[in-house]
This record gives structure tokens, C-alpha cells and sequence, in this order.
């Protein structure tokens, strides 16, 4: 095979690893497809970290099944995608009769990466053997039987494909930890014997989203097969300076274009609302886009572990659901001069699964390992809510427990039932307290709360459930006026931080009142 010999003839001296010769095959077979008008058409100069990538992949001891390269924008990462592809094709990497795909969440983006893939192979005449197929964006090696395809979740799946080399392409667009084209795509490498997947892309914005999970299973060094590079700015660093920018992007000073990235930098600087984006896509820092309540880096801080039992007063806060979606019931109590946190998540156990596939949110695989409630039926029972609550109530000394109005209602008889009498639930010994969820409840309830978290006065103990909610909470209104709300995306849950910010707000303004004791017994 012409196009393969060229690349295999052998240096001087020692023989060339196999990751050099795809290098040496990159740079002589490879034309620069777009940019500068006057290289266009050039042979490819791979760059020296571009380099170091592909000895890391091509020259891993151990052999690498899957590789992570995650770095800001505009470092070259869909040219790289396209040297790697046709490197798999056409080139030493080349396996007869194989299948190649590149996934990415758009078709727009899919698109991208199979045009500069056909870009390069028309600026090189000798790579003729290559057909193009625009419509399909396809590329076929008809004198090797290999096959390239562009996949995308907006079109469909790979179900059914049997790949042994696939590129994803922006992963961090996924939300939640599960992507169907790329199990799909992964699942399909099952039956080749050394197959291999690389992702290259920015990072997400959550550590629940697929690629945080990928690259943090990848950094714990769990798999000698799995290799990573993470190109991103420390979160202590300054977002705006030059020594910052030129850190983690590979290609400053070179082919990016620092100028474009500047006046993103600037108007970050002068609008506080674009700083998340610029972190999360020039930085390549895993930031929450809607500004969270709570930063990703104060709130890991406060990750302490939380002592076993509660034996001084404990203030509550319980977030009430519909009939489908999560209920939260969040303990504090103070050890050692730190609020410690206990929260307790109820969803129904019938359906749980489908659940979450729906948010793309892990609760069956938290419900197994004991972070999550589950009730009986496919919706979320009071009456079973109502007798935990007064399970927890004989064994904690509970002092207060704020709620929402909302389904208040409906639970009251339920309490009653459980063994809660008439004057725990209403008058001024109550120890349930109705809290408003707009501005003027939730503004002291926020400030105590986040001085609290940013002077780590709080041990959450990294609990999942609670810490996915924390990074979901985004604040409406100015200091002196703020809520909780949602991101944009709504099914996206913030009940464990409402319940938090609830308990709290109990614990800072109750006044201490002789102790009074209620007989209560445990329903069911």
C-alpha cells in the first residue's frame, strides 16, 4: 500500500517508536487545511505538545484504550481530530476492513470535522485513493476496505456499528453522566481486539457531567490503559492575566488567536455574568455557566467528613416535591464549631431507572449506595415521608424543621398519623415553622449560608445528592434581594440547597425556649 510504505521506511540509526512514525506519517502526508491563507495547502508542522500527545496515546506501555485531551478553544482541536482520523484510515494506524467515526452532540459540529478531514485529503493528490462523500460525510479507503463516518446525537445513534478506532468530539457538551452515542459508540468497540477511542474537548461544567467523570476515573490512574492531559488554569489563579491565558492554552503565542481571546477576556472583566463562559471555554476550567450560588471550589472546601450521630440541637429544613420528583429533608447541627450536615432524598422506587435517564442524573446508582431514599409505588408517598420524619424526630434532638407551604398540606395528616401532636405542628412551640421561598426569607437565609461556606464552617461530607443540587443552584436578584432558582435547564433539582439554606435559617434565628417533650410513636 503506497500510501502506508512511505510512512514505515525506516531512520537512521535506532527504529522509530510507533507513536514517532505517526508522527512522521502526520506531517508528511497531512496539508494544513485552513487559516492563514499563505500555509494553506502546506505540509502539516505538528507542535511540540501536539507531539507529546501522540507519544503518550501511540507509546503508552501498556497500550491505550482511551485517551482524554481536554484544552480551552481554538487550540487546533478539529484539525487534530482530522490528522488522527485520517491516520486510522489511510495511514500506518490503518486496520483492513475497519470502521472509523467521529461523535459530537451537533450535526453542525460533526459536519466540521468531517469537512477539514475532506479538506486535507483534496490538498494532497497522493491521498486520491480517499472518496469523499459530502452528502453521507463519508470517507472511504476503497484499496484498504476502511470507512469513516460523522455521527451526532441530534441525528442518531450507533447502534449496530461495530467501530475499532472512534474520536468524540466535545464531550463536555453532554449534560448528567450518560450520553447515548457514546456508550453506544463504546459498547460497539466490544468486538476488536485493541480497539481505541480519544476525547478531545473542553471541560464540562459539572463534576456530574460524563466527561468530569471520565477524566476524574482517568486522573485517580485506576487504568494503565486510559491516559490523560488536562490543559486548564488553576481555580486560585487569576482568570485575567496573560501569564494565566498563556498557562493553559497550548498554541498561545502561535496559531490562536490571542487577540479574539482578549476581548473575550475584557468583556468578561466588564460583565460578570460572561465570566463563567470565558473560564469554562478559554480557561478550560470546570465552571457552572449559570453561576452557581456556591463556586465548584468553596463548596469541594467544606467537604469534610460528618460525624456519625448529632447530640446537640438540630435545626431542619424539608423541601416538599410533586408526586414524581425529589424530596429533600436536610439536618445541621453543630460539632466542634462547624455545621455539620445530614440530608436525607426521597424519590419513588418504581420507575427510578427511567428517572434518571430523564435528568441524567445517576439516582438508581446513589440509591444502591445508600445516598438516596427510595419510596414505595411510582410517586412519592407523605404518609411514608411523614413516618421518617418522625423516625428521625425520636432519634435526633431536633429543634426546628422550616418547610415550604407548598404540599404542606397534604403531609400535616400524615404527621398527625406518625405521632406528630397538634401544637408540634402549629402556634409558638411548634417545631415545625412555615419559610417563604422568595426574597425576603431566602436573602438572610443565603448570606448566613454562604459565610458560612466561605469561612468552612460547614462539613457536607461530599454527599452526592446534596452536592449535585449545590452545583445546580444558580441566585436571581441583587445581594440584598436574592432566591434560589433553577439553571435553565429544569430538570435540573435544587432541593437539597433549598432545604440547606432552610435549616440554616432556622438555626441562626430560633430562640432558645425551655425544652419541651412530645410523645410521639413511630408509624407503621
Amino acid at each position: 500500500m503506497a500510501i502506508r510504505s512511505r510512512a514505515q521506511r525506516a531512520s537512521p540509526g535506532r527504529a522509530e517508536t510507533r507513536g514517532e512514525r505517526n508522527i512522521r506519517w502526520i506531517q508528511e502526508w497531512c496539508r494544513i487545511p485552513e487559516g492563514k491563507r499563505q500555509l494553506i495547502g502546506k505540509p502539516v508542522v505538528l507542535r511540540e505538545w501536539q507531539k507529546a500527545e501522540l507519544l503518550k496515546i501511540y507509546d503508552n506501555p501498556a497500550g491505550t484504550r482511551q485517551a482524554i485531551i481536554s484544552f480551552p478553544r481554538k487550540n487546533g482541536k478539529t484539525a487534530l481530530i482530522a490528522f488522527l482520523l485520517l491516520l486510522h484510515l489511510v495511514g500506518p494506524e490503518a486496520v483492513p476492513n475497519s470502521q472509523l467515526y467521529s461523535s459530537a452532540q451537533s450535526r453542525d459540529q460533526a459536519a466540521t470535522v468531517f469537512k477539514l478531514a475532506a479538506k486535507i485529503v483534496r490538498l494532497n493528490p497522493d491521498l486520491s485513493c480517499v472518496t469523499i462523500r459530502d452528502t453521507a460525510k463519508e470517507l472511504l479507503c476503497s484499496e484498504l476496505g476502511t470507512y469513516y463516518a460523522a455521527l451526532s446525537a441530534e441525528k442518531s445513534t450507533a447502534h449496530g456499528k461495530s467501530p475499532i478506532f472512534a474520536i468524540h468530539d466535545e464531550l463536555g457538551q453532554v449534560k448528567g453522566p450518560t450520553s447515548e452515542l457514546y456508550d453506544a459508540v463504546e459498547t460497539g468497540m466490544g468486538a476488536h481486539d485493541s480497539p481505541m477511542s480519544i476525547i478531545i474537548s473542553t471541560q464540562a461544567p459539572t463534576d456530574n457531567d460524563l466527561l468530569s467523570r471520565l477524566i476524574d476515573d482517568a486522573l485517580s490512574a485506576r487504568d494503565p490503559h486510559t491516559v490523560v492531559s488536562i490543559y486548564s488554569a488553576p481555580m486560585d489563579a487569576d482568570p485575567f492575566s496573560e501569564e494565566t491565558l498563556a498557562a493553559c492554552n497550548p498554541a498561545w503565542g502561535d496559531f490562536l488567536n490571542a487577540d479574539e481571546v482578549r476581548r473575550t477576556r475584557d468583556a468578561a472583566k466588564a460583565m460578570p455574568a460572561s465570566e463563567p463562559s470565558y473560564r469554562n471555554l478559554h480557561l478550560n476550567q470546570r465552571v457552572e455557566l449559570n453561576s452557581p450560588f456556591i463556586d465548584r471550589t468553596n463548596w469541594k472546601a467544606c467537604g469534610g467528613s460528618v460525624a456519625d450521630k448529632f447530640t446537640g440541637p438540630v435545626y431542619c429544613g424539608l423541601d416538599l416535591s410533586s408526586a414524581r420528583d425529589l424530596t429533600a429533608f436536610v439536618m445541621i447541627s453543630q460539632v466542634e464549631g462547624k455545621w455539620h450536615v445530614k440530608p436525607v432524598f426521597w424519590l419513588p422506587g418504581e420507575g427510578l431507572a427511567e428517572k434518571s435517564r430523564a435528568d441524567r442524573v445517576p439516582y438508581d446508582v446513589w440509591a444502591k449506595q445508600g445516598f438516596l431514599e427510595t419510596t414505595p409505588g411510582r410517586s412519592i408517598e407523605y404518609e411514608y415521608v411523614a413516618s421518617e420524619i418522625a423516625r428521625l424526630a425520636q432519634a435526633y434532638d431536633i429543634k426546628k424543621i422550616a418547610f415550604d407551604r407548598w404540599g404542606f398540606r397534604h403531609l400535616r395528616p400524615w404527621l398527625e398519623k406518625a405521632g406528630f401532636p397538634a401544637d408540634a405542628l402549629e402556634g409558638d412551640a411548634a417545631i415545625f415553622e412555615e419559610f417563604g421561598q422568595g426574597t425576603k426569607s431566602m436573602t438572610p437565609a443565603l448570606r448566613a449560608l454562604e459565610t458560612d461556606i466561605l469561612e468552612r464552617r460547614i462539613a457536607h461530607g461530599d454527599h452526592p445528592v446534596l452536592t449535585m443540587c449545590a452545583a445546580n443552584a444558580v441566585v436571581t436578584g441583587p445581594d440584598d434581594n436574592r432566591k434560589l432558582d433553577k439553571p435553565k435547564d429544569r430538570s435540573r433539582r435544587i432541593d437539597g440547597m433549598v432545604a440547606l439554606a432552610m435549616a440554616r435559617a432556622m438555626a441562626g434565628t430560633l430562640k432558645v425556649a425551655p425544652p419541651k417533650t412530645y410523645q410521639m410513636f413511630v408509624y407503621g
